[in-house]
């Protein structure tokens, strides 16, 4: 099958929606199918060209038999409302002006957010005629608006109508987690076109078995009880809970924080650490993806939170499986499916989002029972072992766009034998 897949984010980026694409991808090469990724070149999240590409009208290039066709946009830092708002509709437009180029194609993915990513997948699925599958890794605008990103009313209400036709058009939408799909049969979508194919971890790469060399010598670790959160620091993520959390612990020598990513809060979050004299807390930039597992490896548990809002009840961070990927139990500050994913696996503690104090009291109590913690930890890598192997989720999701090839293949044969009857 020959699928092209519209994704904004791609690796050498190394968020989360580069992540999925990318080993999805994988997995569907390594089956034998044919698959073009379009995106654009590496920015995220500085809004700076990655070294070694350039923002060409168009260049391509391979990873591991997925052919990369990388289009132009405009590009813009992971922050502010209307460069990005730019950034986006430029990389939608430059996916329809491509369209004719494209390689043939038997189905379409396209993934949102960001949103207008996901758009382009309706112009380019018609233009070329293919099936289209929506892939919704967040619901937008609502998750935009949550975090105080969006307010003018007039502006949302036209982006909740664009999430509808959306939704009315794509031929199968793929959510990961089940709440988001019953958001969508709440607004009027056919139940049986959504198919929930959720996050997971790539095992071969999250060996539970790595070691972390020397990093512990390097960043001055010691026998101490690591804390780590890795990943983006947005808006959503309420960072500052942490560092109040740390705060609180400051007494304890044996307890330190780790915080490793990048985003539109990270500078500020470093000036606070600094102005809060935190020297519990380590902070290092965004780390390149064949890293992780040895960081993952140097700590002891890891803090996956969100802002207290109604919508975050409704997502599950990826991060939450390469932590229980590495026998790394989790301290929860999101409620609603992550909690209660988190349960199933008896794999960590929850807290409730935005509370500082028993943020703190969590990462204390792990950190008084090690024993407790490890066994977490080897409950958690069972548990992603045998419900979210990223390999084992793929041919899942596969089996999703095998039909819309096959009604495609039957339109087809059946437009030809109008054709005949007609001359």
């Amino acid at each position: 099958m020959r699928i092209l897949f519209l994704s904004h984010y791609f690796p050498p980026e190394v968020n989360a929606p580069a992540s999925r694409t990318f080993e999805h991808c994988r997995e569907w090469v390594r089956a034998g199918h044919e698959v073009t990724v379009v995106t654009c070149a590496p920015n995220h999240p500085r809004g700076v060209l990655y070294p070694g590409y350039a923002n060409r009208l168009w260049q391509e290039e391979r990873r591991d038999g997925i052919r990369i066709i990388r289009l132009w946009t405009f590009i813009a830092a992971n922050e502010g409302f209307a460069l990005r708002t730019l950034n986006y509709v430029s990389f939608m437009i430059a996916c329809i002006v491509a369209a004719p180029r494209l390689p043939k194609a038997d189905v379409l993915l396209s993934t949102s957010p960001q949103f207008f990513n996901g758009l382009a997948g309706y112009f380019v699925s018609r233009l070329r005629r293919v099936p289209w599958a929506l892939e919704i890794r967040d619901l937008w605008p609502e998750s935009i608006v949550a975090v105080g990103g969006l307010r003018n009313r007039r502006v949302i209400a036209l982006l909740e109508r664009i999430e509808s036709f959306a939704y009315r058009k794509a031929d199968r939408i793929v959510p990961v987690t089940d709440a988001f799909k019953r958001h969508m049969v709440a607004r009027g979508v056919d139940a049986q076109k959504i198919a929930v194919i959720k996050n997971g971890a790539d095992m071969r790469l999250f060996d539970s078995g790595t070691a972390p060399g020397n990093l512990r010598r390097e960043l001055a670790l010691g026998e101490r009880f690591v804390a780590g959160y890795f990943g983006t620091h947005g808006m959503a993520h309420r960072l500052d809970v942490v560092l109040q959390a740390a705060a609180l612990l400051r007494a304890r020598s044996d307890i330190v924080f780790l915080l490793v990513g990048d985003g539109a809060e990270r500078a500020r979050l470093v000036a606070l650490r600094d102005s809060m004299g935190l020297e519990n807390v380590l902070m290092l930039e965004q780390q390149p993806k064949q890293s992780m597992p040895k960081l993952w490896a140097t700590i002891d548990a890891s803090l996956v939170v969100l802002q207290r809002s109604p919508i975050f009840k409704t997502v599950i961070p990826s991060k939450i499986f390469e932590s229980l990927a590495m026998e790394r139990p989790v301290i929860l500050g999101v409620d609603g499916e992550s909690r209660e994913l988190l349960q199933d696996a008896e794999a960590g503690v929850y807290v409730e989002p935005e509370n500082a104090e028993a943020l703190a009291a969590a990462v204390a109590g792990l950190a008084a029972d090690r024993a407790g913690s490890a066994a977490m930890g080897k409950r958690g890598r069972r548990f992603v072992e045998e419900h979210f192997d990223r390999a084992v989720l793929a041919r899942r999701y596969l089996e999703q766009l095998i039909p819309l090839r096959e009604a495609r293949a039957t339109r087809a044969a059946e437009r030809v034998q109008r054709e005949a009857a007609s001359r």
